[in-house]
């Protein structure tokens, strides 16, 4: 069994590597920061020996990048049973306030990448009539928050493409599943002051992917909305 995660050096994208290699997975991660990426190859080799690891430094920005990303998966794996598409940046702030070309900069990463990644990697899941896709949405899918801006707006279209993909998918017998997490004990919330309580786990949110998983094959979640017990921050 093959998985690929995004954005797995830190976070979500760590927590969900890990918890699917020690389900049995060989796994393909990918981040920006080499050095991180490869703090979690070595934690998931020690904790499970026999697993594959395929870890690849990966600006999910740019195209080219994530295409190449594409290419080692598929030519060192020979099936893929679960992608999840973590990768992405969190920049707050008013859309009239924030720098020019950062829609498109977060667009690139938070959007794009799981645009690209997704269609080099269908076409085996297609012919095989199995996998599953997992997108990292956001609460921010589906209300608007002060000081959103351009984050907001790319997380409005990862659901989008979520929810066209499941659709599509449908006949193909292919699940899809968007998961939208409300504030992680993540690297997003770094200096934010609040108890660690105050926010999910990351590991929560790994449980919750691996819940779906293993659901029936004829039973796919759609949506998972999370939020901490006391609700949103700010």
């Amino acid at each position: 069994m093959n998985a690929v995660i995004t954005g797995a050096s830190k976070g979500i994208g760590k927590a969900v590597a890990i918890k699917l290699a020690m389900e049995g997975f060989n796994v393909a991660i990918c981040a920006r920061n080499s050095a991180t990426l490869e703090e979690t190859t070595a934690l998931i080799q020690q904790q499970r020996p026999q697993a594959q690891v395929l870890a690849v430094p990966v600006d999910m920005g740019d195209k080219k990048q994530v295409l190449g990303f594409a290419e080692k998966i598929n030519a060192s794996f020979p099936s893929v049973d679960i992608l999840v598409n973590n990768a992405g940046i969190f920049v707050p702030g008013a859309l009239h306030e924030e720098p020019e070309g950062l829609l498109e900069k977060l667009m690139a990463v938070n959007v794009y990448s799981a645009y690209h990644l997704t269609r080099q990697l269908l076409p085996g899941m297609i012919t095989r009539r199995q996998g599953h896709i997992f997108n990292l949405c956001s609460t921010a899918s589906y209300k608007a928050y002060p000081n959103g801006g351009a984050y907001s707006i790319t997380k409005f279209a990862l659901l989008g493409f979520s929810r066209n993909l499941r659709e599509e998918l449908k006949q193909h017998n292919v699940k899809v599943t968007a998961i939208s997490p409300g504030p992680t004990l993540t690297a997003s919330w770094e200096g934010f002051e609040a108890p660690a309580g105050r926010m999910m786990a990351p590991e929560d949110i790994a449980n919750i992917i691996w819940a779906s998983y293993t659901l029936a094959a004829q039973t796919v979640v759609e949506e998972i909305l999370l939020r901490p017990v006391l609700g949103d921050i700010g």
